[in-house]
């Protein structure tokens, strides 16, 4: 079975971790075949390409200029024709709108994944819902709740996202080499968040916690991601900003943009990511618990079908003083951490092992599923 996933493919998060991953387990699943058609240049072509596998050009397209949606429609038809596809995923809103009534009328099997919170009152999600998919993929309970209210024509079914072993031939190793080319010292407790640099993902909360750590011995902290939309380089200075305020510029890194998050995770020892708004999934819990790493986060959204307190700490949204008390307690309580960090990658593969959520993917979009 041969499917065609679409997307955008000018950003890099989450969703476009998902989709190389596809791509890189696709060995556990031989019976889908996945393939890929992006509108965009960029990392995510570049890493989907590195893994051999079929990118499609279907040419930049702005909803604004109606003649570049033709255009990339025109594109997919001809490789819907003559590409033996099987199903087409459409992967947020703005590909959903753009290509499903070109797989609708090829006469495919046409599923749409929702990686965000659908509302009513979002234009983007009511113009999506005119055509009804043949199966709505939800990645978390929490997001599949609002996408049945909007899609009622559809079936609602949850799928978590795959996430692969992070593959290192030397933990210890990359561990001290990390350590060494970020200047951490090799008895340090290094916090990391990796995330997209929108302030939802609670990068002012975690800074302000570590704030109220500032005299606590033994840690440093790295922030990874680099800006991609507008406005995003004012808050990444905004968060220097506060760091130097608070007394604390010294211990946290700012590492801009980064393609090695596995290696910077098998570097650390706790991941946090304190969002103030809820993750739809939340794809880097996940791959910090493979990785070992107690998670500190907001008890909501995705993040609580992921994290509970077996492997994590779960806070209150905003609470800069609970965020504190939790690192404090994982800097300064090395078996708790350990422990924690040690039921992390049975917690992943339970939710997240790639071999069956890549099989489940593939029994959800067999052409002769009942629609």
């Amino acid at each position: 079975m041969r499917v065609l996933h679409l997307t955008a493919g000018n950003l890099y998060g989450g969703i476009e971790t998902y989709l190389v991953t596809l791509a890189r387990v696709r060995h556990l699943c031989p019976g889908m075949e996945p393939h890929f058609g992006l509108c965009f240049p960029g990392r995510l072509r570049d890493e989907l390409m590195a893994t051999g596998v079929s990118v499609h050009d279907l040419g930049g397209v702005r909803l604004s200029r109606p003649w570049t949606v033709w255009h990339a429609r025109r594109r997919l038809r001809s490789a819907l024709a003559g590409g033996g596809f099987s199903a087409v995923v459409t992967h947020g809103c703005w590909p959903h709108i753009i290509f499903s009534p070109v797989a609708r009328r090829a006469g495919v099997r046409l599923a749409y994944a929702v990686h965000g919170v659908l509302s009513r009152g979002e234009w983007m999600s009511r113009w999506a819902a005119r055509t009804a998919p043949d199966v709505v993929l939800a990645n978390s309970r929490f997001t599949a709740t609002p996408a049945a209210k909007l899609f009622t024509r559809s079936p609602v079914e949850v799928v978590y996202l795959p996430v692969a072993p992070p593959v290192l031939k030397d933990r210890e190793l990359v561990r001290r080499e990390v350590r060494a080319e970020l200047g951490a010292p090799p008895d340090a407790v290094v916090i990391l968040q990796a995330s997209r640099l929108e302030a939802w993902k609670g990068q002012a909360v975690h800074i302000r916690a570590l704030g109220q750590m500032k005299d606590v011995p033994g840690w440093v902290a790295w922030i990874a991601g680099g800006p991609q939309k507008v406005g995003e380089s004012d808050f990444l200075e905004a968060l220097r900003s506060e760091a130097e305020r608070l007394g604390i510029a010294d211990r946290v890194k700012f590492l801009g943009q980064r393609s090695d998050i596995p290696r910077l995770m098998a570097a650390a020892d706790v991941y946090c990511q304190p969002n103030t708004g809820p993750e739809p999934f939340g794809l880097a819990f996940v791959e910090a618990l493979a990785a070992g790493l107690p998670v500190v986060t907001s008890g909501f959204g995705g993040a609580a079908e992921i994290v509970d307190e077996n492997c994590g700490v779960l806070t209150e949204p905003g609470a800069i003083e609970a965020v504190a008390t939790a690192l404090n307690e994982l800097i300064r309580d090395g078996a708790r951490r350990c422990t924690l960090g040690a039921r992390g990658p049975g917690r992943s593969e339970e939710l997240c092992g790639a071999g069956v959520a890549t099989s489940r993917l593939a029994s959800l979009l067999q052409p002769d599923r009942a629609k």
